[in-house]
């Protein structure tokens, strides 16, 4: 799956791609990805998929080695406050007219890229 950290990558493409890899991650795990950077006016989710009566909202980070900060470690109280936020528009606005759907987590994904290897952390429920 994919390469490294490429010469001259943006970080909005290094993000996209980390995107890719959490996608395919959670295809081969039976879920339907619904949308990438869904926006709901100024707040925004990286991906959003779902499976049965259950819809995942993935936060998806990814940290050059130099990084002082893990990407886990960089989801701050912020961060998860602005999530929250989203994620009660999307139930709002979206979700809560689907009778099959039943619930809504929040997960988070690290994504490492070194050479021509991927790797995908992934956590159900880490933001409550």
């Amino acid at each position: 799956m994919g390469a490294g950290v490429k010469p001259g990558e943006s970080r909005t493409e290094l993000g996209r791609r980390a995107e890719d890899a959490v996608a395919d991650y959670l295809v081969v795990r039976g879920f339907r990805v619904l949308g990438h950077n869904v926006r709901l006016g100024a707040l925004e989710l990286d991906l959003v998929a779902r499976r049965g009566p259950l819809v995942v909202v993935v936060e998806v980070r990814t940290r050059g080695e130099g990084s002082l900060q893990g990407p886990f470690e960089s989801i701050d109280a912020g961060k998860r406050v602005h999530l929250k936020r989203a994620v009660w528009r999307l139930w709002r606005e979206k979700l809560r007219g689907m009778r099959e759907v039943q619930r809504v987590r929040i997960d988070a994904a690290a994504v490492r890229f070194a050479g021509k290897e991927t790797w995908v952390e992934y956590v159900e429920g880490a933001i409550e």
